[in-house]
């Protein structure tokens, strides 16, 4: 056999990452999408976390900062993911199909996680876009259940289309076999678009100034007294929620020293 014939080896996978491979794709949107793969028994997260993963490219390791969408117990992965056309990761990543092999780093972290918030009695999880991924995990993780009195899952997008999971929240969870009867009156989602008639609508920031968030859902408004707050989605978000949440008296959590709110600066944009 000559050389031309000789089948291309897949390039290794670097020590850092594991090679998993791609088991399910949905496309939401031409701007969103989600993917599963396998999961190495070995590959540990606490819900809420990150981790780098991507594609072998030119031989080379190429990756970003992605939460793990699934909880701690799947045996798989999910991701949520942008699309962004010029993006180096994301205009590659968009195409994976079943089958094809992505890098998961081996090392996990983010500050999204419980024990970076103090005790309290409910937990804000505020998400715009694709940051509502670190939330689906956290929405089905039994602990966070036990830790808090209501969890409130707050996802701010544009159209209706672009709110992935809405079926998770509303039916899903509420009839799951297992967690059912522990969300029942404690998980409560509150969706809302930007750009399209709905019945929830304007961003979160703007529900949050005037008090119609509070309303709706019946609750007091936030209060580090007794609220814990997660911020996960654009800059602009983020940036914003943080002035609120400061105003009132919240205190930035880190994995050195728990606070009442707590953000994930390490979001995908490419």
């Amino acid at each position: 056999m000559n050389d031309a014939a000789m089948p291309t080896a897949a390039p290794a996978i670097p020590p850092a990452f594991f090679g998993e491979r791609v088991t399910w794709v949905h496309h939401w949107t031409d701007r969103q999408f989600s993917f599963r793969c396998t999961r190495d028994t070995a590959f540990r997260f606490r819900a809420g976390e990150f981790a780098m993963i991507g594609l072998m490219v030119n031989g080379k390791p190429l990756v970003r900062a992605y939460s793990m969408a699934s909880p701690t117990w799947d045996e798989e992965l999910e991701f949520l993911s942008i699309k962004v056309q010029e993006g180096p990761l994301t205009s590659r990543l968009q195409h994976v199909a079943v089958g094809d092999i992505v890098l998961i780093g081996r090392k996990p972290t983010g500050t999204l996680v419980t024990d970076n918030l103090l005790p309290g009695r409910t937990l804000w999880l505020l998400a715009t876009g694709t940051g509502l991924a670190p939330f689906l995990s956290l929405a089905r993780e039994p602990d966070v259940y036990d830790r808090y009195e209501k969890v409130v899952v707050v996802h701010t997008v544009r159209e209706a289309r672009e709110l992935a999971h809405r079926a998770l929240f509303e039916t899903e969870l509420p009839a799951h076999e297992f967690l059912g009867e522990i969300v029942a009156g404690k998980l409560v989602y509150y969706p809302s678009l930007t750009r399209e008639p709905f019945h929830h609508q304007g961003r979160v920031t703007t529900l949050i100034e005037s008090g119609r968030l509070f309303a709706d859902l019946g609750l007091p408004g936030l209060d580090p007294a007794h609220d814990r707050v997660m911020l996960c989605g654009s800059e602009a978000m983020n940036r914003d929620m943080k002035a609120i949440l400061e105003a009132r008296g919240f205190q930035e959590g880190s994995n050195h020293a728990p606070g009442t709110y707590v953000l994930e600066k390490a979001f995908v944009t490419k």
